[in-house]
């Protein structure tokens, strides 16, 4: 019998296709992080377009600029302070939406939706008109107002599907075992729903901290960090708020890499 010809290999599109498609994506991605981490090293004062040289001295006295601190600052507040607003109340709609019928149920439930789909030029002058209908002078509180509102769509969406996924047989076993509402809540069904409401949060506060439309309609005086950004590139951003940029970069990616620790430590101890 005479051997068996080798098998030749086929050129497939796809097979080329999606990785390089993948790979492109994720450099464009990275361009401008890329930027920005190298030109927070730039020896500039004000404008921070082109390469002067190389130094530490921003990132050592990143607030000699204080109106980049004081934005940067009022993005903390207004994120944190949103983010906790829309974490409780949003998810309290989420397991009432899920566990409990009333009437109009299905129609809340669509209109907890309808802020993700709204464009937020819309929501931002709709909500720059009611404030100043009701004689609400613009500032931070209607800032954290605002970012409140938009974020609970969100943790609304993400806590109920984490309540959608939780086994009744478990809350049912923690009333078995005499145990009150409150305990089996907090020991049974807060803890399951921990995780979504932990994503719901970040989410809720990356949402917040990178928003600007809605901000920009809504601020009055007041700035964060996105508008400080905005007004600064009119006339040359400073290199401090590249520092910053690049700051919250490393610190979300240093978060990642804690949390992946963290599961990786826990996923060995239960093995």
């Amino acid at each position: 019998m005479s051997a068996s010809a080798p098998t030749r290999r086929r050129f497939g599109l796809g097979r080329w296709l999606l990785p390089t498609y993948v790979t492109v994506a994720f450099v464009l991605l990275l361009i401008p992080i890329a930027y920005t981490f190298v030109f927070s090293f730039n020896d500039a004062n004000r404008s921070n377009i082109s390469w002067n040289g190389f130094t530490f001295r921003n990132w050592l006295t990143v607030c000699d600029q204080p109106d980049v601190c004081v934005a940067f600052g009022n993005s903390i507040v207004v994120g944190l302070t949103a983010t906790v607003i829309a974490t409780i109340l949003g998810t309290m709609i989420a397991i009432a939406v899920v566990r409990y019928r009333f009437r109009a149920r299905s129609a809340i439930t669509l209109l907890l939706f309808l802020p993700m789909a709204t464009p937020e030029v819309v929501m931002g002058a709709g909500l720059a008109a009611q404030f100043l209908t009701a004689g609400v002078p613009k500032g931070l509180g209607t800032i954290i107002i605002a970012h409140a509102m938009f974020c609970l769509s969100f943790v609304v969406v993400t806590v109920r599907a984490r309540v959608l996924s939780l086994d009744p047989a478990l809350e049912e076993a923690g009333r078995d075992l005499y145990g009150s509402p409150n305990q089996v809540f907090w020991r049974v069904t807060f803890p399951l729903l921990l995780p979504g409401i932990v994503a719901a949060a970040l989410l809720s506060f990356s949402l917040s901290f990178d928003d600007f439309i809605i901000t920009y309609f809504t601020s009055g005086s007041t700035q964060t960090f996105p508008i400080f950004i905005y007004v600064a590139a009119q006339r040359g951003l400073p290199p401090q708020a590249n520092v910053i940029a690049s700051s919250v970069f490393l610190l979300a990616i240093a978060a990642v890499f804690i949390y992946q620790a963290i599961a990786w430590r826990r996923a060995k101890k239960s093995a």
